[in-house]
């Protein structure tokens, strides 16, 4: 039996590699994220993904929980790598574990429309959030970690 139903590795087979939307929260919705230490891990760790050949893309660190567009190589797992993720960024995080709500919410984007769409929504979340009053003044993004990308697609 394979481990995933044929439609997904013709979804998967379309779209090589996958861009994911990806958003994982603090455990009980806890506001620790929005800090330069934690800014700085993630940078870190993106650029080190990018050796790998994972692309990190656009993302918006929110002080509870993080978004982010996501591109791996033929051998990549969403899953392993947030795991590694979260736990790089817990060695940023000054409060006390647990740090994390279980899990995460994937989102594979199929189309530069969906794509548009869901930056869109991250890049409001902050004045949505009444954060700030205008998104762009949100210190937590970035339109990727290496700074010469603007996109993953």
């Amino acid at each position: 039996m394979p481990e995933t139903p044929p439609r997904l590795d013709q979804i998967f087979a379309a779209y090589d590699p996958p861009l994911y939307f990806v958003t994982f929260n603090t455990r009980n919705r806890r506001k620790f994220l929005a800090n330069e230490r934690v800014g700085r891990a993630f940078i870190q760790f993106a650029r080190d993904a990018g050796r790998r050949e994972i692309c990190v893309g656009r993302y918006v660190i929110m002080p509870d929980h993080i978004h982010l567009f996501v591109r791996g190589n033929v051998d990549f797992s969403l899953t392993q790598w947030i795991r590694a993720f979260k736990r790089t960024l817990s060695k940023a995080i000054v409060a006390a574990p647990p740090h994390w709500q279980q899990g995460f919410f994937d989102h594979l984007i199929r189309h530069s429309e969906s794509y548009s769409e869901k930056w869109e929504y991250v890049r409001q979340n902050p004045s949505r959030a009444n954060l700030v009053a205008n998104a762009s003044e949100w210190h937590g993004k970035a339109r990727s970690p290496d700074s010469r990308r603007d996109s993953v697609l």
